[in-house]
Formats: C-alpha cells, structure tokens, sequence
C-alpha cells in the first residue's frame, strides 16, 4: 500500500495543509472546556453576567474558526484523495494494457476489474479520511490529557490509564481485521467473476437450462462471502463497545473523585467539566479513530492487492507505453525511426518472418507449448495453420505480434529478433483477427479506425469490400454510422466475424493474421474472403488458422502442429501423401461431403 503513496507527489500541498488545518479546528476544539470551566468558576460562580456574555462569545468565535478550518481541510482532502485515485487509476490501467497475454491469463479478468474499480475506491476513502482524521484524532486524544494535566496532575492520571488501554483495543482489533478484509476482497472476486460469467454466457444457461443450478453456485459462494464479511464484522463491532465501557468507567472514576476533591476544596466545578469534557473529546474521537481504522485496515488490504498487479513485471517491457497513457498519446515518430534503422541494419534477409528453433513454455507451465518450430516466410506467400485442438495453432500466430514471447529460439521480421524491434512499430505492421470476434459500442467507421486511425471512407468499403462485409453493411441504417452495440451484440456472428477481418485489412499490413477467423462464415462466403484477400493490390504474406482443411488447402504452405510439433510443412498434395494426421484432417471433412452429395 505504502508504495501506492507515490501517486500523492502531485498533492503535496494538499496533503501537507489538509491535516494542518484539522489540527488547528482542533486546537480550538480543545481550548473550549477551559472556556466553559471559566464561565463556570468566574462567571457563574460571582453571577458577573459581562463576564460569561463575554465568554460565550469567545466559544462561538472558536466555533467559527473551527468550522471555517474544517471546511478547508475537508476541500484540500477531497482534491488530495481524488486527484490519487485519478492517478492510481490511470497508472494501473497503463500497467495492465503494458501486460502480455501470459500475465493477463494468470490474472483473470473479474479481479482486474474489481482493483480498477472497487478497490481503488476503498484506497480513496483512505486517503481522505486520513488526511482528515489520522492526525486530528491522536493529537486530540493526547491534547486532552495534556490539557487535563494543566487542569489537575492527580485527576489526570485517570487519562493516562485510559489512553493505552483504548490504542490496545484499537489496534489489536486493525491487525486482526487486516488479513481478514483481504480474503473478503478475494470473495468479492469469485462473486464478481462468476456474475460476469454468467451474464457473458446467459444463453448457453438458458439452452443448458442450468439457471437453477447456477443460481445455487452463486448462491453458496454469496453466502460464503456474506459469512466472512459478517465476521470481519463482528471483529471490527468490537471495537465501538469496547471503547465506550473503558471511556464510561473512566468518567465514572473522574466524577467520582472530582467530586471528592471539590469536597475538601481541591478542585472548582468548573475544573471537573473541564476535565469530563475532556473525556467526552477523547471518546468522540476514539469513535472516530474506529472507524477510520476499519476504513483504513480496508484501504490498506485493498492497496496491498493494487499493489500486486503493480509487482507482475510484463515479460516484455513496452517502450514509453506509460508515457503514451498518461499524455494521451505521442507521435510514434522516435519508435518508427528506431523500427526502421533495425530493419535496414539487418542482413537483407529473402524471408519476411523466420522462426528459428522456436519452443514457448506458459507461465506457471513446466511443459513445453510449442516445440522445436522452424518456418521461413517469403513475403505475400499464404501459410496455412491446421491441426487439432491444444496443438499450438494460436500460440504460434500470438508469437509474431508478441502476445506470447519465445522461451527459446528466436522469431524474426526481416532478419532481426522481434523481442528488439519497439512493439507498438511492430504490431502496427500486423493485422490480426482473433478467434473471438470483440468489436466496440460505436459507430461501423469508429471500429474500423481502430485499424487506421486516419482511414478514408473509400479504405473502408474497400476493406468491408474484401471481408465480405459490404453488403450487409449497406443495409443497415447509416450505413457506416450505423451503431453497433457493446460487444457488436446487435450483429449476428458471422457479421462480427468479417467486421473483425475488415478492421485488420484496412490497416494494410504488411503481415495478416486471421486465428480461425471465418469459423462462423459457410463455405462460400469462406472462399470469397480468402480470394478477395489473394487478390488485394498491396502484397500481404498472410496466416490461416483453420480447423477446415477447405480453407488452408489452397495456401502456397501448410503447417500441421500435433501437440506442439510440427508434424508436416509443405502444399496440400505434398502434406496428402506424406502427413499422415493432414491426410486424416482432410477425409474426416471431405469424404463426410462426398459421401452426403452420393445421397
């Protein structure tokens, strides 16, 4: 948590002012049992009416100032602590898009969310309070007894008892609670998670008719949560109860013997509400203190999970991609120079993309992914990329734009190391279309700029054009205005399929990647696609990823991966006689047809 504090270097005004200010108010809060004790034995006691009027005003000027610097701590706090959180938020989000895909894997994306959410709230509401009551309460606490000895030595060791029992109570009950709200935020993943579960996958639930069956996982895991958070409860309640029966008996014992002492003429009546005002002060804000503890205790938990996300090192660090969040962007020009001087430098190599003695192994995996893969590219040559499921196709697509690093071996763009060249240069000279087809809530144009920022309207029914998307393009209302909705729900799937593929064309890239990107497509529309792709002006090398053999058979090469090797490399009618698990691909599907068109 400590190390988030960071984030507050551009308030330190505020930060240095807001508990400032709250210790002036209270400074004037504890000047007012004097004043009463003086109205009391001065005033009251002679019947001088000037003399409490008098004093009376003093207690609402100290009123006024108290308030008037309480209103100013409480705006330099607020700004402090929502300036921190703006900060935080920012810095946590750049560090997340700077992970790769291996850490986001072992993340997961339900305590992402709940970190960048609600956990930076709970780290907010610390900041604040503290700024506000971290400072004020103690010095009040410890104020008040040193005012009470300035009143009475004797009477004032009844404080000094009651002080030390109370920060016993207080902190046992923080470092007991501490751990306990970190698995409680640890519940609230598992709740978050299996919420956005359930409503990604709503119609899978409703086809399955699983609903009562999930209803009662999340049902038991609520009430797990719920039950946790009850005792944290339960242990943080404590602290209030506790507090009040040592504060009570301690004003007990101070009336007791103030009583006594005025007896015998040792002390005035004014002096003893003095010193139980004083008691009442440091109860208000031992109450105070509480809460702000328990606030804390899950401020800190919450940071220290914040904090976790910071610790995972990506494991490959992009260049000046903070920079580039936090100002909103930059040229790009310093990252193209140096992309550009690498390539040139580099042996002019006959081959586009090379991977040499490839193996990736997972985080957290002991095996090996991908195993021993050697393949030479020539530029606007079309590789196929079949085999069967788990066999390593994705992964060994991911590692040319560097969702996944290579543990060993080198992939290489016109001669040199990926892992050397800057990777937002990199990746802007690959299109990629995943399996999963994610488009964005805006217009039909907003989604294909994702690919090209500065894309004509003439590049994009170019590029609707070539996925195969212009057509139903042109039916709907707006045309390329059209709004689609969050997660492209108001498309069928096959539409969002070849969106996706038109957002990766109109970038023209020099390399396209399409990770069984047609799956949704029939096979007309399948064979349109990759001759419209074939036949684009610029010279594009491109990937097929494909569990069709239909759709990768007329590729210049094929590459077939069985459980991370690579068990054939060649044209389709090579691989038909000598891979075995090509040519078991191919009749599973084909023999299938031939023997339904026989029928």
């Amino acid at each position: 948590m400590w190390k988030l504090l960071r984030y507050l270097k551009d308030y330190k005004k505020e930060t240095a002012l807001a508990p400032l200010f709250k210790m002036l108010e209270a400074s004037f809060e504890l000047l007012v049992p004097l004043v009463m004790a003086a109205i009391i034995d001065v005033g009251i006691a002679k019947g001088d009416s000037p003399y409490i009027i008098k004093m009376c005003l003093v207690m609402i000027a100290l009123g006024i100032i108290g308030l008037v610097c309480s209103i100013t701590a409480q705006f330099f706090s607020a700004k402090a602590a929502v300036g921190f959180s703006t900060k935080l938020r920012r810095a946590l989000f750049a560090h997340i898009e700077s992970l790769s895909f291996s850490e986001m894997d072992k993340l997961g994306t339900s305590t992402l969310i709940t970190r960048m959410t609600s956990d930076i709230n709970q780290a907010q509401s610390g900041v604040n309070l503290v700024l506000r009551l971290f400072l004020r309460s103690p010095f009040i606490v410890i104020g008040a007894m040193v005012m009470a000895f300035t009143v009475d030595v004797k009477a004032a060791m009844i404080f000094v008892v009651t002080i030390p029992l109370l920060c016993i109570v207080v902190f046992g009950v923080m470092f007991i609670s501490i751990p306990l709200y970190k698995k409680v935020q640890a519940g609230l993943d598992k709740v978050l998670g299996i919420t956005r579960e359930n409503l990604t996958g709503v119609r899978v639930i409703r086809a399955f008719a699983k609903e009562d069956e999930e209803l009662e996982y999340f049902k038991e895991n609520n009430e797990e949560l719920t039950r946790l958070q009850m005792f944290v409860g339960r242990i943080s309640s404590l602290m209030n109860p506790i507090t009040y029966v040592i504060i009570n008996a301690a004003t007990v014992a101070l009336i007791y013997q103030g009583a006594l002492r005025v007896n015998v003429g040792d002390l005035t009546q004014g002096e003893v509400v003095a010193l139980v005002n004083y008691m009442s002060q440091i109860l208000v804000e031992l109450v105070k203190l509480a809460n702000l503890i328990i606030t804390v205790t899950k401020a800190i938990a919450c940071g220290n999970r914040i904090q976790t996300v910071f610790d995972m090192k990506p494991s490959f660090v992009r260049e000046d991609f903070a920079k580039l969040v936090e100002n909103g962007g930059h040229d790009g020009k310093s990252s193209k120079d140096k992309f550009d001087k690498l390539i040139k430098a580099a042996d002019s190599s006959p081959y586009i993309l090379e991977f040499d003695n490839v193996g990736l192994t997972y985080k957290d995996s002991k095996e090996e992914a991908l195993t021993d893969i050697n393949i030479k590219v020539k530029s606007g040559e079309t590789i196929g990329v079949i085999g069967g499921t788990g066999s390593g196709k994705s992964s060994l697509v991911h590692m040319i734009p560097r969702f996944y690093d290579a543990t060993r071996g080198e992939v290489r763009f016109h001669g040199v190391n990926v892992k050397e060249l800057p990777l937002e240069e990199l990746r802007n000279h690959i299109g990629i279309v995943m399996q999963k087809a994610v488009l964005f809530k805006g217009s039909i144009a907003e989604n294909l700029r994702w690919g090209k920022q500065d894309a004509t309207e003439e590049e994009m029914w170019e590029a609707l054009k070539v996925s195969q998307a212009e057509e139903f393009v042109k039916t709907k209302e707006g045309q390329l205005e059209f709004e689609i909705a969050q997660g492209g729900k108001n498309l069928s799937g096959g539409q969002r399929q070849r969106m996706t593929i038109a957002r990766a064309v109109v970038k023209k890239p020099e390399i396209l990647i399409m990770d069984d990107s047609a799956s949704a497509l029939d096979y007309a529309t399948d064979l349109k696609l990759r001759q419209a792709v074939a036949g684009m002006k610029q010279k594009i090398t491109t990937f097929i990823v494909s569990q069709r053999a239909s759709s990768i058979k007329d590729a210049d090469r094929i590459v077939v991966l069985d459980d991370g090797l690579i068990c054939g490399y060649g044209t389709h009618d090579e691989l038909l006689d000598n891979c075995e698990i090509y040519k078991e691909i191919y009749d599973s599907q084909f023999k299938k047809k031939e023997v339904r068109e026989v029928r």
